[in-house]
């Protein structure tokens, strides 16, 4: 005996948005993921994470938010290829969780990248000024968005390519920053400071844990957000060719190329230098990421500039995802009549055009870093960010327990899945705890205490405005 087509609805359907072109292929996917989560979270953070740590702490922290991502895209790819659609996550807590909560997560994951755009941005003009002193952040920040900007606008096969390209200089950097410093570590090119091969000697030379077990805890939110960028593949499944066959492979390549990559350079730094030394500097610096100091150590000559234009160009890719995704988001609400129409209209070239151009307001907290300390704007940006990024995450989880129960209630089997995440329920449950954890965490610190409020009140006016203007009307 069959179900009523209403219980079969959120199962049988694809839910593709038509309008929106499946131009991105494989490859696209990955470097799409990649380059969203290779940025400030590396290059920078990673030194941070290792200083508060210590170098056993900082590869378990990795490794553990390695595991964390692994499971939630887990859970996203099971969603992903049996519902693609650009704006996922609002969309699967809209039928796996409530209404009220899609509309929420759609809202907050638009929040994380434009809070992100802001950092991207803010992080990127620094470092020109570091270049150019005479020229002001504020212009830096106009010229990177608008470069972004065109970039998004083209068209989504453009976007793909230019995100390809630009991820690829991130990726190359790390390799070769990975293969280096093996080859210092084991003796084969000299650095600086040692006579012989420093081996693996640093990273016990202090104890296991110098800074005890907590801090491992209290940096999961810095590492988490470094992962963070990987769920694009979710986002962009609408507009992928073939999403049963690509998603999969993308999340797979994706994770499993983050961690060696995370882990990879964690390592290198901590053996090579003394973890105290690893954080940014006293004057704050962005260039004296641990990145710089490990290749001048080696000997690369310009290893300041040379890391600084990376770090640039990772931002700019972080920041061309990060616009990609916010807008699919207000696309998505458009869709859903919880936006003016106008929020949906598509260019020529099948881009979302007024949901670019509003979410490229989010790049104006960059712009005010000329006038107030560029360094606290960029820290509490970056703590919104990860928080809500956290949130989104959990909501995935919980989207995919509750899809799985109620596909078996239906009388479904795995078997009839594309792509089954394993173990359920113990990845989306596990998956759910880590990330709640990981989110409670950035109240343990002071100067994330304000963005965390802040979070916690967009979270509440989200189910206000959705109450009072959206939800049904019993009588309907």
């Amino acid at each position: 005996m069959s179900s009523p087509p209403s219980q079969h609805d959120a199962f049988d359907q694809a839910h593709s948005t038509a309008p929106l072109k499946r131009a991105m292929s494989t490859r696209h996917l990955v470097m799409l993921s990649l380059g969203g989560a290779i940025g400030t979270g590396l290059f920078l953070g990673s030194g941070e994470v290792i200083a508060q740590t210590g170098p056993i702490g900082a590869i378990i922290a990795y490794i553990l938010g390695g595991l964390i991502a692994y499971m939630v895209m887990l859970c996203l790819g099971e969603l992903a290829v049996h519902m693609p659609e650009s704006g996922s996550f609002g969309s699967y807590a809209n039928q796996f969780i409530g209404p009220a909560t899609g509309y929420m997560i759609t809202w907050l994951y638009w929040l994380t990248w434009t809070a992100t755009l802001g950092t991207e941005f803010t992080a990127a003009a620094l470092l020109m000024q570091e270049w150019f002193p005479q020229v002001s952040v504020w212009l830096w920040t106009i010229i990177f968005a608008a470069i972004v900007f065109i970039l998004n606008i083209s068209s989504t096969r453009l976007f793909a390519e230019s995100e390809f390209w630009l991820s690829l200089v991130k990726v190359i950097t790390v390799i070769c920053f990975i293969i280096l410093g093996l080859l210092a570590i084991f003796g084969f090119i000299p650095f600086q400071g040692y006579e012989s091969a420093p081996l693996f000697s640093n990273l016990t030379t202090q104890g296991w844990f110098p800074q005890g077990i907590f801090p491992i805890f209290a940096t999961m939110l810095i590492v988490n957000f470094a992962f963070s960028g990987t769920e694009l593949i979710g986002v962009a499944a609408g507009e992928t060719e073939d999403p049963a066959k690509n998603v999969p492979k993308a999340i797979n390549a994706a994770i499993w190329r983050l961690l060696i990559f995370f882990v990879g350079t964690i390592i290198v730094i901590s053996a090579l230098l003394p973890y105290q030394d690893a954080g940014l500097n006293a004057n704050h610096s962005i260039s004296s990421s641990p990145f710089v100091t490990v290749f001048s150590f080696i000997g690369i000559p310009h290893a300041e500039d040379i890391i600084r234009f990376v770090i640039i160009t990772a931002l700019l890719s972080a920041a061309n995802s990060g616009l990609y995704a916010a807008s699919r988001m207000m696309y998505s609400l458009s869709m859903k009549k919880q936006l003016p129409r106008l929020f949906s209209r598509l260019s020529q070239s099948g881009t979302p055009i007024i949901a670019i151009i509003v979410t490229m307001f989010g790049a104006l907290p960059g712009l005010l870093s000329e006038q107030f300390a560029p360094e606290t704007i960029f820290k509490n940006l970056l703590g919104i960010a990860a928080f809500t990024m956290v949130v989104v995450w959990m909501s995935i989880c919980l989207s995919q327990f509750n899809f799985r129960r109620r596909w078996y209630k239906a009388g479904h089997t795995n078997a009839e899945l594309k792509f089954v995440a394993p173990l359920f329920p113990i990845v989306p449950i596990l998956g759910f705890i880590f990330c709640f954890i990981t989110g409670i965490s950035m109240a343990t610190d002071k100067d994330m205490l304000p963005g965390f409020f802040g979070c916690l009140i967009f979270i509440a006016a989200c189910y206000i405005s959705y109450a009072v203007f959206y939800k049904p009307k019993k009588n309907q």
